[in-house]
């Protein structure tokens, strides 16, 4: 009996385990399988507007100017006033530099006595002249009567009335007055010459005559126009030569914007400035934007490309020589243009719209950039004929971006999480957002 006690209890306890556990297996709750749902995320996006528009080239520039004044010393002399300063606006007239007018006075006023004295030489030629052309003619008649004297002593002679001595005398006396007569002819005949060597050292005497006056003027430097002074290099007290630089200034009215433009719109932009005759462009400086405009193109090109040679249309006040600027040129419009977000663009040529809550690629043309107005004003400039007007443009970048990918708008996601008294009004809401995208299960 306690054999079969001690046998039969083991498998009584296994049975009733067995049993309690099937009990409690048909006895527990159901449980609903899962249910996988596929991944949604939240994008912002923009409405394609196509329109014309001109994309812009981003280029950089160095201020500079034809008419580069360097104001020099007339003559050697001392600097006795300076009158601006280093960076000084000064406009047209005002003095800049003043030189001692005693070292100019002295040589005036010898020039002047030089000139005096040949003008008194070549009157005193011109009463010369007439004396000899009186004088001619007396001693052409005494000339005359020595010859009949001695037509006279030659005809006594032939009487054997006269001596042969008064013979010699009047042949003598005859000699000597033909040559007084030659003489008196030989200086009327040099006269013009006489007085054109006198003119001549008269104008040279003149011409530096008014060369000294013309430095006389000059010894004080004045502004020939509006403009900026760059450099001041004398002090009061300095004496200084001829030809020596005392202040550098530049002329506002002529400054213009050197920039490079990369060879590969240099064909481009030429034949838009022979269409058009200029293009627009525009600088920042702080706050400040500059107008310009593209007039012309160097004459020399380099291997990277030829220099642009900006007009500027602003206030150049806020300018200075050698300056660096960033411009943007307006290159030719084009037309059916979209005007999205760079971080729209995928690859440099690919964006995403929204059809059907999800993305579809299109492969776009890349134009260029563009900037405008708002928060987001660097735009970049595509087109494509698979874009309408009206279509979404998805403007989050994905990290993940797909053809395919189950998408929503930002204002969809308002709209499923605000409460149903708030959710008509959310939904209102513009549909374009700028947030990072969110995962929703």
């Amino acid at each position: 009996m306690r054999t079969a006690v001690k046998f039969l209890l083991p498998i009584l306890v296994l049975t009733i385990g067995v049993g309690a556990f099937q009990v409690l297996k048909s006895t527990k709750p159901a449980q609903t399988p899962p249910q996988v749902q596929e991944r949604v995320w939240r994008v912002a996006v923009e409405r394609a507007v196509p329109q014309r528009l001109a994309p812009e080239l981003t280029l950089y520039g160095r201020v500079e100017t034809p008419d580069l004044l360097r104001a020099t010393a007339s003559a050697a002399a001392w600097v006795t006033e300076v009158a601006v300063e280093d960076g000084q606006r000064v406009a047209a007239g005002d003095v800049l530099v003043r030189l001692d007018e005693r070292d100019f006075l002295p040589r005036i006023a010898q020039a002047e006595a030089q000139v005096a004295e040949l003008e008194a030489e070549i009157e005193s030629e011109r009463n010369r002249y007439e004396t000899d052309r009186l004088a001619l003619e007396k001693e052409q008649r005494l000339l005359q009567l020595a010859r009949d004297a001695v037509a006279r002593q030659e005809r006594l002679k032939t009487q054997r009335v006269g001596a042969e001595q008064a013979l010699d005398e009047a042949e003598q006396a005859a000699v000597q007055q033909a040559l007084a007569v030659s003489n008196r002819e030989m200086s009327l005949a040099d006269h013009p010459i006489r007085v054109r060597a006198l003119q001549a050292r008269l104008a040279s005497s003149q011409a530096r005559l008014q060369e000294l006056q013309l430095e006389y003027e000059r010894a004080t430097l004045r502004a020939p126009y509006d403009g900026i002074v760059t450099a001041v290099d004398a002090t009061e007290g300095d004496q200084v030569t001829k030809g020596q630089v005392l202040a550098r200034m530049f002329a506002l009215a002529s400054l213009q914007v050197r920039a490079r433009i990369p060879a590969p719109y240099q064909a481009e932009l030429l034949t838009a400035l022979s269409e058009a005759g200029v293009l627009p462009a525009e600088a920042e400086i702080g706050d400040v934007r500059l107008a310009l405009t593209l007039e012309r193109i160097a004459g020399e090109a380099g291997p990277s490309g030829v220099d642009g040679l900006f007009h500027v249309d602003s206030d150049p006040a806020a300018l200075r020589l050698g300056q660096m600027l960033t411009l943007r040129l307006a290159r030719p419009a084009r037309d059916n243009v979209i005007a999205v977000p760079f971080r729209a663009v995928y690859g440099g040529g690919r964006i995403y719209k929204l059809e059907g809550g999800r993305m579809v690629g299109v492969d776009v043309e890349t134009l260029g950039e563009r900037s405008g107005g708002g928060d987001d004003d660097e735009r970049l400039l595509v087109r494509s004929p698979q874009i309408q007007a009206g279509d979404l443009i998805v403007t989050t970048h994905m990290p993940n971006a797909v053809d395919g990918l189950r998408v929503e708008t930002l204002a969809e996601g308002r709209v499923a999480k605000a409460p149903p008294g708030r959710a008509r009004q959310v939904g209102a809401s513009g549909a374009d957002g700028s947030v990072q995208p969110q995962a929703v299960q």
